[in-house]
C-alpha cells in the first residue's frame, strides 16, 4: 500500500461514515490553492479554498471535523492574525502553517498560539497530508469531548436548584451529613435529593456522578471529606 492510500485509509478511519472530514485552506496564491485542493480530495476529503482571510472569516465553517492548512503572508490580514482572530472568536480548528517566507520567531509564535505544524516551502505532498490527518483526528476527538460536555450542561441546567446545589456539594467531596448540614437540610433529604440527581444525570454511580461534575467544572476544593 502506497503512502497516499495509507492518508486516504486513515482519513476514511478519523470520523463515521456519515461525516467527511474538511480541509479548509487559505492561500493568496492561486496555483498553491489549487495544488492543495487536488492533493486533498485525491484522500477523500473535502475542500474548501481560500485567498484572504477575510474570505474565511465571513464564510460558514463545515460542522464536521476539520482542520486549517494556512500561509503565513496573506493580503490584509496575515496567517498569525487570522490565528489569533479564530482564537477570540473561539473557532478551535487545527491549524497547520505553510510558508515560503518563515523564520524561528514567526514559528515559535505561531506553534505557542497552538498550531500543529509549520511547514516550509516546498514541503513534501506527504508531510503534509499525515499532517492534516492527524489534525483531523484531533479535532475529531475535542468535537466528541464538546458533544459530551455540551449533554451533561443541558442535564445539569435541568436540575433544580436544589438540585444542583447538593451535586456541586457531592462533586466538592462532601458526606451526605456535611452537605445536609451545608444546606439546612435532614439527611435522608440530602439522600433522597443525590439519588434524582443521579437519575436525571444517568449516573450509574457516585463515581460516574463525579466524572461528569469534573467534565463540566462543577467543585470546589474548601471541602474535604474527613475520615
Amino acid at each position: 500500500m502506497t503512502k497516499r492510500s495509507e492518508s486516504r485509509k486513515e482519513a476514511a478511519n478519523v470520523v463515521g461514515p456519515e461525516v467527511r472530514p474538511s480541509v479548509l485552506v487559505v492561500d493568496d496564491d492561486l496555483s498553491m490553492r489549487e495544488s492543495l485542493v487536488n492533493l486533498f480530495r485525491s484522500i477523500g476529503l473535502d475542500v474548501v479554498a481560500y485567498g484572504t482571510a477575510q474570505e474565511l472569516l465571513q464564510s460558514e465553517l463545515p460542522d464536521a471535523p476539520s482542520c486549517l492548512v494556512l500561509d503565513i503572508r496573506l493580503p490584509g490580514s496575515s496567517g498569525l492574525e487570522l490565528q489569533s482572530e479564530l482564537a477570540k472568536l473561539k473557532i478551535h480548528i487545527p491549524i497547520i502553517f505553510i510558508t515560503a517566507h518563515g523564520d524561528i520567531p514567526m514559528t515559535v509564535k505561531a506553534m505557542k498560539s497552538g498550531a500543529i505544524d509549520f511547514l516550509s516551502k516546498p514541503f513534501r505532498d506527504q508531510e503534509l497530508l499525515d499532517g492534516v490527518v492527524a489534525a483531523i483526528e484531533q479535532d475529531r476527538k475535542r468535537r466528541g469531548v464538546e458533544k459530551v460536555v455540551g449533554r451533561l450542561q443541558s442535564l445539569f441546567e435541568a436540575l433544580s436548584p436544589r438540585e444542583q446545589d447538593v451535586l456541586k456539594l457531592v462533586a466538592a467531596g462532601l458526606l451526605n451529613k456535611q452537605v445536609a448540614a451545608e444546606l439546612g437540610l435532614a439527611e435522608i433529604t440530602v439522600k433522597i435529593y443525590r439519588g434524582h440527581v443521579m437519575k436525571k444525570m444517568g449516573a450509574r454511580s457516585l463515581a460516574d456522578l463525579i466524572r461528569m461534575s469534573e467534565r463540566l467544572g462543577i467543585g470546589t476544593d474548601r471541602f474535604r471529606v474527613q475520615t
